[in-house]
C-alpha cells in the first residue's frame, strides 16, 4: 500500500534530481519540519549509499534516521528506507535496520523545462498496527504535497 502526491515543477529533471540527491538541501524541501540538517553530505550516487539526517518529533524528541538508498535511476528515481539511528528509542533494536518503510521520488519530463514530480510513502511492510495508526501513510499526504511545493521553490 503506498499513497502518492505529484506536481508538475516546472525546471528540467536533472535540476530536480539534483536537489533530491543532496542530503544537504533536504531540510529546504521537508514539508514534515522534522528535519534538522544532514550528518552526512555526500550527494548519493546509487543504490546502498546511506545518508544520515537529523531529526526531530515531538514524541521522541531529538534522533538521527539512516537512509539506506534503495533506488536510484539518475534524473528518474530516487527512494530510500529509513532506519533508527543515534538517539531514536529502536536504535538497539532488531527494527533498527530498517522498518519497511519507503519514500520515493518519481521524475517524469514533461516538455524540455517541466518534470512532474511524484512522491510515495510506502508502508505496506509495516505492521498492521502501525499501518493503521498512520492510515495507511495518509496521515503524510499533506506534508508530501508541502515537500513538492517547497521542491519547486528549490528549482527556480
Amino acid at each position: 500500500m503506498a499513497v502518492s502526491v505529484s506536481r508538475r515543477i516546472e525546471a528540467p529533471a536533472e535540476t530536480i534530481f539534483g536537489v533530491l540527491a543532496d542530503p544537504g538541501r533536504h531540510t529546504e524541501i521537508d514539508g514534515s519540519g522534522m528535519l534538522r540538517g544532514p550528518v552526512t553530505s555526500d550527494v548519493i550516487t546509487g543504490a546502498g549509499d546511506v545518508f544520515v539526517m537529523k531529526m526531530y518529533f515531538e514524541r521522541l524528541g531529538d534522533y538521527q534516521m539512516n537512509n539506506r538508498v534503495v533506488e536510484f535511476e539518475q534524473d528518474r528515481l530516487i527512494g530510500w528506507e529509513p532506519a533508527a539511528g543515534d538517539g531514536h528509542p529502536d536504535e538497539d533494536s532488531e527494527s533498527s535496520g530498517g522498518w519497511g518503510h519507503r519514500w520515493t521520488f518519481s521524475l517524469v519530463p514533461y516538455g524540455p523545462d517541466a518534470t512532474v514530480v511524484t512522491e510515495s510513502y510506502d508502508c505496506s511492510r509495516v505492521p498492521a498496527e502501525e499501518q493503521a495508526s498512520m492510515d495507511g501513510g495518509r496521515v503524510w499526504l499533506d506534508d508530501m504535497a508541502r515537500t513538492l511545493e517547497l521542491l519547486a521553490k528549490a528549482c527556480r
